[in-house]
């Protein structure tokens, strides 16, 4: 039955329209040649002794090559869309987010080491504040939630101008950096700030203006880290 409905289908495209088996075969032959740059683009990368670390996925559709992933730099993102510039490739969509934390390997694991055994601290260090708060007065209590506030505030940090650095001024701050670039003129940038770590989304006309947004990020008082999710093309209406 599978062979006979096979042949149907091959007498029907060939008794067809010359318009529908040449549109069946033009579909056939660009997917082929997708497939193709798809293997070449992905073996140029891999070959490539800094890329092949991080997770680089390439898809081509009609000769546009579409980037996902993440890298650490601005020069690893740069230095696929090069990799995935050959000869058949109309566009390069270079969607790939810059993030430190793409180098993880050796250094990730002893940061993980360090956080589980911070927690570990922090755990010992709450039961023995819950044994001293049972034990002690009301006096005491309101002097600790005191003492708490006083560190809480402590712990974020003071600006140069002596005030308290939350998330909520550090995202204040860099968008007020913004106000006034001409590289990033008819940009439509968000910001959001999570323990002091600055997640830029949203678009920029050029990737002289997405290297400028992350470089004044970076300028901002308290700023850990600045997490690259920019991308480049006009401002969405």
């Amino acid at each position: 039955m599978k062979v006979v409905i096979g042949t149907l289908v091959v007498a029907a495209l060939v008794a067809g329209p010359l318009s529908t088996r040449a549109a069946f075969a033009q579909a056939t032959t660009t997917a082929s040649a997708d497939s193709t740059l798809d293997k070449r683009i992905e073996t140029r990368i891999h070959n490539d002794a800094s890329l092949k670390k991080y997770t680089i996925h390439v898809s081509v559709d009609h000769g546009v090559a579409t980037l996902t992933g993440t890298v650490p730099t601005e020069a690893d993102r740069a230095k696929a869309t090069r990799a995935a510039t050959v000869p058949g490739v109309t566009r390069v969509d270079n969607q790939l987010i810059v993030d430190l934390a793409a180098t993880k390997g050796t250094m990730g694991k002893v940061e993980d080491k360090t956080k589980k055994a911070a927690e570990k601290t922090k755990e010992g260090a709450e039961k023995a504040a819950d044994k001293t708060k049972e034990g002690a007065d009301k006096v005491w209590d309101k002097t600790k939630e005191g003492a708490g506030t006083v560190a809480d505030k402590t712990k974020e940090g003071l600006s140069k101008t002596g005030e308290v650095i939350t998330d909520g001024w550090i995202t204040t701050r860099v968008k007020s950096k913004f106000v006034g670039e001409d590289l990033l003129k008819d940009s439509d940038i968000s910001v959001d700030t999570n323990n002091h770590v600055v997640t830029l989304t949203g678009t920029v006309m050029s990737a002289a203006g997405r290297a400028r947004a992350v470089a004044q990020a970076k300028e901002v008082e308290g700023v850990h880290q600045v997490v690259d999710r920019l991308t480049i093309g006009p401002k969405k209406p």
